[in-house]
C-alpha cells in the first residue's frame, strides 16, 4: 500500500496543525477546514477501511473522536456536528486511510449528505437483516 498523506504527517513530512495523538490515533486540523473547528482522526497503523480494524482499535479510534467533538463543541460552540467515517470510494472516502471527521455545523453551512429514501416493507427489511451475521 502507497503511503497516505496522514502517514506521511506522522512521520512529520507535511506539517501539520495537531490536536491529539498517543499511541495509536493522531487528530490534527483538517486543512480544507469546512468550518471552524474541522478535525480529523487517524488512526496510526494505515489501513483503508475501517472494516480492517480490530475491534479494540476501533473503539479506541471512536473514543478519542468522541473527546475531540466535546472539546469541539465547548471551544467552537457549533449548532450541530457532525462525525463521519467513510470506506472506499463508492462510500465517499478520499484518503485511503482510516479516519473520522470531527465536523462542526451551523445552519446553511453549504455542507450536504443527503441520500434518497426506499422505504422497503417491514418483510424485507427483516430478511435483510437476517443476511448480517456477526
Amino acid at each position: 500500500m502507497t503511503d497516505s498523506v496522514f502517514t506521511r504527517i506522522l512521520r512529520r513530512e507535511i506539517p501539520a496543525a495537531i490536536v491529539f495523538e498517543d499511541d495509536q490515533v493522531i487528530a490534527f486540523m483538517d486543512a480544507g477546514q469546512v468550518n471552524p473547528g474541522h478535525v480529523l482522526v487517524a488512526t496510526k497503523r494505515q489501513v483503508e477501511t475501517v472494516m480492517e480494524l480490530e475491534e479494540a482499535e476501533a473503539a479506541h479510534l471512536f473514543a478519542v473522536a468522541t473527546r475531540i467533538a466535546k472539546a469541539v463543541q465547548a471551544e467552537f460552540q457549533p449548532s450541530g456536528l457532525t462525525l463521519l467515517q467513510t470506506n472506499k470510494p463508492d462510500g465517499w472516502q478520499t484518503v485511503p486511510h482510516v479516519h473520522v471527521h470531527v465536523l462542526p455545523r451551523h445552519a446553511d453551512d453549504g455542507v450536504g449528505l443527503v441520500w434518497p429514501r426506499k422505504d422497503p416493507p417491514l418483510g424485507e427489511l427483516q430478511a435483510l437483516a437476517e443476511r448480517i451475521h456477526i
